[in-house]
């Protein structure tokens, strides 16, 4: 084969070569010296060595974003954490089925700022019969709790349940969390909190405090249970 049919060196064949021969620069180390790159940030040329130093000088910067937004992120869960402690805390001593609903209700609402919220319970003990929080659901609702196995937290749903809240037309996102006396036991009630904000409540959040506070809602709402 003459040289005029060899194929052309390409670009990827002189990558796919220095790849391969790791000891070219130390052995031509001018040719490295020479090297000129355009910056993406200057639009001037520049040495290889400053382009290396420009990558890593980027990649530390969004090593320090993420730490900080890591940093965020613990803080503010902290902060819901403690929030979550100081209302089980005061389910906890609440003496009367009153204080207990109202503590479930408004109380949590009042510590995470939340709009609108309702509770509901069915089969409750005779007692509390009557009760605002015992009035009568609905079949289909109970179905749709049965079928709730974590907490909902998302865009509005036009469920019966909006009915309950105080303005359920401007409801424009929500939370619906079940209760349960175990995770395999049937539904007993639904505690509902909702907002005429978008992003209060979103599918991308995560429900892990959404089922803590449905397990310490579900314990101590029992008590209104035969």
């Amino acid at each position: 084969m003459s040289a005029n049919s060899l194929p052309p060196i390409t670009e990827d064949d002189i990558a796919e070569y220095l790849t391969n021969t790791p000891g070219f620069f130390e052995r031509h180390l001018d040719v490295l010296s020479t090297v000129q790159l355009t910056s993406p940030h200057s639009h001037r040329a520049i040495s290889l060595q400053e382009r290396q130093a420009e990558i890593l000088r980027g990649k530390v910067r969004d090593l320090e974003l993420k730490a900080a937004q890591m940093i965020r992120y613990g803080q503010s869960n902290v902060t819901i954490a403690d929030k979550l402690q100081d209302w089980t805390c005061e389910l906890l001593t609440a003496r009367d089925a009153t204080t207990l609903v109202d503590v479930a209700t408004q109380g949590l609402a009042r510590i995470y700022e939340i709009p609108q919220h309702a509770l509901r319970i069915w089969g409750v003990s005779p007692e509390y019969q009557g009760s605002g929080f015992a009035e009568p659901v609905e079949n289909a609702v109970k179905t749709y709790a049965d079928m709730l196995t974590e907490p909902y937290c998302g865009v509005r749903r036009d469920l019966p349940i909006l009915n309950w809240l105080p303005d359920g037309d401007t409801v424009m996102s929500m939370a619906v969390v079940p209760l349960r006396r175990s995770t395999d036991a049937p539904v007993f009630g639904l505690l509902v909190l909702a907002s005429d904000a978008e992003d209060r409540f979103t599918a991308d959040m995560g429900t892990l405090f959404l089922e803590r506070i449905s397990m310490q809602a579900s314990a101590a709402l029992s008590r209104l249970l035969p």
